[in-house]
Formats: structure tokens, C-alpha cells, sequence
């Protein structure tokens, strides 16, 4: 039994299981952010343009109220996710490409500008040809 602890202490404390957790609590917390900027200003706008809420059209069939309007709103609230979600990976893409480009950068600048020649181990230019030291012909 203390092994089989053990290996769920193991599971529960590695990084990916607590990235996805916050990342779950997080992405709860916005889902209520959005649905409430959908429920609150974007849902009256669009009340206001076509004169009606969305959200109460329904169709009654043998006695059951089938609330298509409220669907509609959902799937405008998921288009609206899916579209801040979006926005946010592709600036989380950027970033990471401006910080990749400069960290080549940076190792583009910290190439060495000596190399060591093979035949008397003297410090040369990296672009030179021959060794200044021993006049042997450096092929690399």
C-alpha cells in the first residue's frame, strides 16, 4: 500500500499534472469572464441591433419549449473563447519566436573568433588558412 502511495505522491508532483491544473482553474475563471462580457454587453448589442434577445426565441413542439435561442448565444460565446484563445497563443507565439530569434542572435555573437591549430596548438584566426606560427596549411 505505501507503494502504491508512494507512486501516486510521484504522479501528483510531477509539473505536467500541476500545469494542467492550473491551467484547468484558470481556464475556468475565464470562461466566467467571457460569459459574462457576452451575457452583459454582447448579447444587449446584439439585442439592439436586430430589436429582439436572442435568448428568448424559442419554438414549442408537442408541449416542449426547445430554446434555440439560448444554443445561439452559446455557440457566439464559444466563437468568442476560441477567438480570444487564439489571439492569446498567437501572442505567446510570437513572443517565444522574438526570444528564440534573439537568443540565435546572441549565439551568433558569441561564436569564437579563434580556433586552435592542430599541428603546434598556437591560437589562430578562425579564418585563417594557414597557421601564422608554423606556416602549416589549416583545412578546416
Amino acid at each position: 500500500m505505501k507503494k502504491f502511495f508512494g507512486e501516486f505522491k510521484e504522479f501528483i508532483s510531477k509539473g505536467n499534472v500541476m500545469d494542467m491544473a492550473v491551467g484547468i482553474i484558470v481556464g475556468g475563471a475565464f470562461t466566467a469572464i467571457v460569459s459574462a462580457l457576452t451575457d452583459n454587453i454582447i448579447n444587449p448589442l446584439i439585442g439592439s441591433i436586430f430589436k429582439m434577445d436572442f435568448s428568448d426565441l424559442a419554438v414549442t413542439i408537442n408541449g416542449a419549449e426547445l430554446k434555440y435561442g439560448a444554443f445561439i448565444m452559446a455557440v457566439i460565446n464559444f466563437i468568442i473563447i476560441a477567438f480570444v484563445l487564439f489571439l492569446i497563443v498567437k501572442g505567446m507565439n510570437t513572443l517565444r519566436a522574438k526570444a528564440e530569434e534573439k537568443k540565435k542572435k546572441e549565439e551568433v555573437e558569441a561564436a569564437p573568433t579563434t580556433k586552435v591549430c592542430p599541428f603546434c596548438k598556437s591560437e589562430v584566426s578562425i579564418d585563417a588558412t594557414r597557421c601564422p606560427h608554423c606556416t602549416s596549411e589549416l583545412t578546416e
